[in-house]
């Protein structure tokens, strides 16, 4: 899977917006893109939820693994880690 990291810097971005962006960027990046998992680290929140409850003490967090086995092609990382999106989709 690819991996864009992306800096917020300055901007104060809220998973929202993040969220927002990530979408649009995949939109940009990928043909018919679909969100397949996300994190977001502030709410120590993951989608699927409980992916991770069996990833404890692993390298690769539960929702990467989900991501990658269901044919993720492009993780976006806002603030390293902040918030994470990872999509499928055949590039353009």
């Amino acid at each position: 899977m690819k991996t864009l990291h992306l800096e917020c810097g300055d901007w104060a971005a809220d998973f929202t917006q993040c969220h927002r962006l990530a979408g649009r960027l995949a939109e940009g990046l990928l043909d018919s893109p679909m969100l397949l998992s996300f994190y977001d680290r502030e709410r120590d929140l993951e989608s699927p939820n409980g992916v991770s409850e069996c990833h404890q003490g692993c390298a690769t967090p539960g929702w990467v693994d989900y991501a990658v086995n269901r044919g993720g092609s492009l993780m976006l990382d806002f603030d390293h880690g902040r918030f994470v999106f990872c999509f499928m989709g055949e590039p353009l």
